[in-house]
């Protein structure tokens, strides 16, 4: 006969059979498995990032803004190799979860660190919701450029979004391993749909026949024209904006330093060959994409579909019953890896607010893993808050990515400064190179956060400026708290394990003659206790003479029923009187048993609402006073009962 109850049998047949401690070992991931896992954030961003680079220069420079993409994503690869190589350094020189926060603790101490902690999670938070958006906006551009028939599902943003979330949540659940084998397969799907994309781009290029789209669509994007731009002096903030914005093409590159640990041994090396992969793949998409962009003048569209990728993939298809496969196939594979890229949070997240946990900065409930291994209570508070920010959002691109690269570039400048403090002291080959490329990244990323905050700070930055200092409080008090509660419990004084009280009393509380009411008896003698009461506290006159008269019958119990009047019906009050006055000698010691009774079925909780939990709050706070609730299985009881036996005290 199972002991399981209902709820872990649901949670059982949800998540599959639980993993033991012993399995941690096997759920490791490989490079290829890892790479498909914690990429898919960075090379999803490529969707993206040259589009959000030209929603900003379009409306300014009108059809320059395709030839300025060009030097702005040659500036963007640039940082991505100084990244690379400071990410090599960090995954190279800290084997365990937590990136730029273990390299800013480790460099700057706990306190300093927690500014990359709170970036990290502020990232991780948002690039569920953009990452989501950006997967259901791929969808819907494919039903824009499929047919007529299919127009008009832009109202499914919000709804299809909160699903993937959903069920990606679901997914990581299930367990580290089975989230990997899930979520690698898309990643390759968008290499291959891009690399496609590509080639055949570059041979229709070759042969001049690449199209180009129509830029005064309905609606695109409104063109300025470069004479407005320098006519206002608007160059250098456009650009510099413009840039910001194509910086969201970078982030996720933090998440394999972030979830390390799920690496397979050696951690460090296996991280960095994924991490130089991660990043080469990332260049060859994001130039490819902006070349594509720079050549056919996909422009984006003011409701953020079709997207320019997907405007791509239909000029270089075409019509024709191969193009629209050719565009099913783009569109499907850049769908699945935007939404598995959200899945790189699910991985990241959980890992790094264990780390910090552990740190007493986050509550203790976060390092615990849970059914299948996983940290579940870190997936599900990402889950939680990613769906409040969709939905205060209205799951849009434009307005998520405002909040984006903020955090993940605060990030990249702490593990670029807190390298550069490593190598500072130290002595080792290559010691001036490390410092000039780790310092660079550090400046250069310390720059994109600031020109993100001044140029996007009307369009929703300005939430993400106020949540840092905000966040770092939180933490930090956190952190005061335990350790406030760690030096007040953990000071022994010698002897203080010995009785301090020559007497003990012990009270029962009984509200009706029961087997609960004789198993906490039972239990009061077996504490030895000096004296043993059974206290009935007279709120309704009728059931306490109802009682008495009961008590007095019984042969059940030798210990006498005491009333203690209650006329205003205020029962802690009138319990805690009683235990003062019990304990005023200063020499008495006064143990008070709460019999509570357990119902496994709804109605029998709702039927009997107990009070024991108040009752211990109430009498906690006093000296000389210890408070023990003793539950008491009624619902067993009454199937022992109907079974035709005697109900068990126990």
């Amino acid at each position: 006969m199972t002991l399981d109850r209902p709820a872990y049998r649901v949670k059982r047949r949800l998540l599959g059979k639980p993993l033991t401690t012993e399995h941690i070992s096997e759920e490791k991931l490989d490079n290829r498995t890892a790479l498909g896992v914690l990429a898919s954030d960075c090379i999803s961003s490529s969707a993206y990032g040259s589009e959000e680079m030209l929603r900003v220069l379009v409306p300014v420079v009108g059809a320059a803004a395709f030839t300025m993409i060009m030097p702005l994503t040659g500036a963007i690869l640039l940082v991505l190799l100084l990244l690379t190589l400071c990410y090599s350094d960090v995954v190279t020189i800290y084997t365990r979860a937590g990136g730029s926060y273990v390299v800013a603790r480790e460099n700057f101490g706990p306190n300093v660190a927690q500014i990359a902690a709170v970036a990290l999670l502020v990232d991780y938070i948002v690039t569920v919701a953009v990452q989501v958006s950006a997967g259901t906006n791929a969808l819907i551009s494919l039903a824009h450029l499929a047919g007529d028939n299919w127009t008009g599902l832009d109202h499914l943003q919000l709804p299809v979004s909160v699903a993937v979330i959903v069920l990606l949540a679901y997914g990581n659940l299930r367990g580290i391993r089975e989230a990997g084998r899930m979520f690698a397969l898309p990643a390759y799907l968008f290499m291959a749909a891009v690399g496609l994309v590509l080639l055949v781009a570059a041979v229709r290029g070759i042969a001049g026949e690449l199209p180009r789209a129509d830029l005064h669509a309905a609606g695109v994007v409104p063109l300025g024209t470069p004479e407005d731009g320098w006519l206002y002096g608007a160059s250098l903030f456009i650009v510099l904006r413009s840039f910001a914005n194509g910086g969201s093409s970078l982030t996720g590159l933090e998440a394999i330093s972030n979830g390390i640990s799920a690496f397979r041994e050696p951690q460090g090396l296996n991280a960095r060959r994924t991490l130089v992969a991660m990043s080469c793949v990332l260049a060859v998409l994001v130039l490819g994409v902006s070349t594509l962009a720079h050549f056919t003048h996909a422009v984006p569209y003011t409701d953020g579909t079709p997207t320019v990728i997907a405007q791509e993939a239909r000029l270089v298809f075409g019509g024709g019953p191969l193009g629209t496969a050719g565009l099913v196939f783009v569109q499907l594979a850049t769908a699945l890896v935007l939404y598995t890229g959200a899945n790189t949070p699910f991985t990241g997240f959980p890992f790094l607010a264990s780390f910090v946990a552990q740190d007493r900065f986050l509550p203790r409930v976060l390092t615990r893993r849970g059914h299948r291994l996983a940290f579940s209570n870190g997936i599900i508070s990402l889950a939680v808050i990613s769906l409040a920010l969709l939905l205060a959002t209205g799951a849009s691109v434009d307005r998520l990515v405002a909040l984006y690269a903020i955090g993940v570039f605060t990030a990249f400048t702490m593990a670029g400064s807190g390298l550069t403090a490593y190598h500072l002291r130290r002595r080792e080959p290559l010691r001036r190179v490390k410092i000039t490329l780790n310092a660079l990244a550090a400046v250069i990323s310390a720059a994109v956060v600031l020109i993100f905050a001044v140029t996007k700070f009307t369009e929703g930055a300005w939430l993400v400026v106020v949540i840092f200092p905000l966040g770092v409080w939180a933490l930090t008090r956190i952190n005061h708290e335990y350790r406030h509660e760690a030096a007040a419990l953990e000071r022994l004084p010698l002897g203080t394990d010995r009785p301090r009280d020559r007497r003990h009393q012990v009270f029962v509380l009984v509200d009706t003659l029961d087997l609960a009411a004789l198993k906490g008896l039972r239990y009061a003698h077996e504490l030895r206790p000096d004296t043993v009461r059974a206290v009935h506290f007279a709120i309704d006159e009728a059931h306490a003479r109802r009682l008495s008269a009961a008590w007095e019958r019984t042969s059940a119990t030798s210990v006498p029923l005491e009333l203690v009047a209650c006329p205003d019906r205020r029962l802690r009050h009138a319990m805690r009187e009683l235990a003062v006055r019990t304990t005023a000698d200063g020499e008495t010691s006064l143990t008070v048993l709460v019999p509570r009774r357990m119902y496994a079925n709804a109605l029998g909780k709702l039927l009997h609402r107990g009070t024991g939990e108040k009752m211990a709050r109430a009498l906690g706070q006093l000296p000389h006073v210890a408070v023990t609730i003793l539950p008491f299985d009624a619902s067993r009881a009454l199937r022992v009962l109907d079974s035709g036996h005697a109900p068990p005290l126990d």
